[in-house]
C-alpha cells in the first residue's frame, strides 16, 4: 500500500479510536526490537489502547465530534499518519501527503463513527442495540484496521 492509502486507513481508525495515531507507529518502529525501551513503549500504545476501548463505552464519554475532541482527533489522525510515513522511510513528499490523508481521515472517520453509532442505536437492528455492541464492531474494525497497518508495513530499519 502506498502512502496515500496507508494514511487514509490510519486516519480513519484513528477517527474512531484516537490512539491508533499513537500505537500503529510505535508498533512499526518498535518491531524487531528486544532492548527494554522498546517493550515499554509498546506496553504503553497497548495501555492506552485499552483504555480507550473501556472509557469509550462510558456514558460519560463526550461525543467525538465535540469542536475540541475532533480538532484534537483531526490532529492525532495527521501525526500518526506522518510518523508512519517518517518511520517506513517513504519519499520525498510523502510526508506532507500523509499528513493531509490521515488528517483527512481522522475528520472523516469520526463523522462516520458517530454516524454509525447513531444509526445502530436509532433505526439499526435490535442486535446492535444497545449502543455498546455497535461500539464493539466500531472497535474490531478500527484494530483489524491498524492490525493490517503494522502487518504490511515496510521494515523501518531498511
Amino acid at each position: 500500500m502506498g502512502t496515500l492509502v496507508r494514511s487514509t486507513v490510519l486516519g480513519l481508525a484513528v477517527g474512531g479510536r484516537t490512539s491508533t495515531a499513537f500505537a500503529v507507529p510505535v508498533m512499526v518502529g518498535t518491531r524487531g526490537r528486544t532492548g527494554l525501551g522498546a517493550a515499554l513503549l509498546r506496553l504503553l500504545a497497548r495501555a492506552a489502547v485499552v483504555g480507550e476501548l473501556v472509557g469509550d463505552k462510558l456514558p460519560s464519554t463526550p461525543s467525538r465530534t465535540d469542536e475540541p475532541v475532533l480538532y484534537g482527533r483531526t490532529a492525532a489522525g495527521a501525526l500518526g499518519a506522518l510518523a508512519l510515513s517518517v518511520l517506513e522511510r517513504r519519499r520525498v513528499g510523502s510526508p506532507l501527503v500523509a499528513l493531509l490523508a490521515g488528517g483527512a481521515g481522522a475528520f472523516v472517520g469520526s463523522i462516520a463513527g458517530r454516524e454509525w453509532r447513531r444509526w445502530a442505536d436509532e433505526e439499526g437492528p435490535d442486535g446492535l442495540r444497545p449502543d455498546w455492541k455497535a461500539a464493539v464492531m466500531e472497535d474490531a474494525l478500527v484494530l483489524g484496521s491498524a492490525a493490517c497497518l503494522v502487518g504490511s508495513s515496510r521494515d523501518p530499519r531498511f
